[in-house]
């Protein structure tokens, strides 16, 4: 998967853009805006939590430790059980669902709030008042997008990020 990151002065251009995205076959769900608070967005598809914040990031994280967690603790169950305590192997499995669970709503509670890292190197152009359009795309159209949008907009602003996340 690629992203593309896009900046706009103009709303209005912006949704031209969006139109032709979409006329390629880029579905709107793919398109995702995003403004200062004092620039209206009106008819544009909004970028949500997953890529204003590091929600997802942050779920990832959180089920990963909390796996290594849960799964250490149902080891430690069953190699030195508890006196009178006799632990299976479900002890583990179930330790580490929990840790699973546990891990990914806690990290998420944190993350939910953090702004998106690799928004930052648009950050004030953003405040400065430009709008940052992120499109998704596969691999294979990443270019050939780029070269579409460049055709009728060659001074568009356009960065190519792969998605490792």
């Amino acid at each position: 998967m690629r992203r593309l990151y896009l900046l706009f002065s103009d709303v209005q251009l912006c949704r031209v853009v969006v139109s032709e995205l979409e006329a390629a076959g880029i579905p709107k769900e793919k398109i995702h805006v995003l403004a200062s608070l004092t620039r209206r967005l009106e008819g544009l598809p909004e970028a949500t939590v997953w890529q204003k914040t590091e929600l997802a990031h942050g779920i990832w994280i959180g089920a990963a430790i909390g796996a290594v967690a849960g799964l250490s603790a149902g080891l430690l169950g069953i190699f030195f059980p508890p006196p009178g305590l006799a632990l299976g192997w479900g002890a583990v499995l179930g330790s580490s669902i929990a840790g699973i669970g546990f891990g990914s709503l806690v990290s998420a509670l944190m993350k939910g709030h953090e702004h998106n890292h690799r928004l930052d190197r648009y950050h004030s152009d953003i405040e400065a008042g430009k709008i940052l359009m992120m499109v998704d795309v596969s691999r294979a159209r990443g270019y050939e997008v780029r070269g579409m949008i460049l055709k009728h907009h060659a001074d568009a602003e356009i960065h190519i990020e792969d998605s490792n996340r």
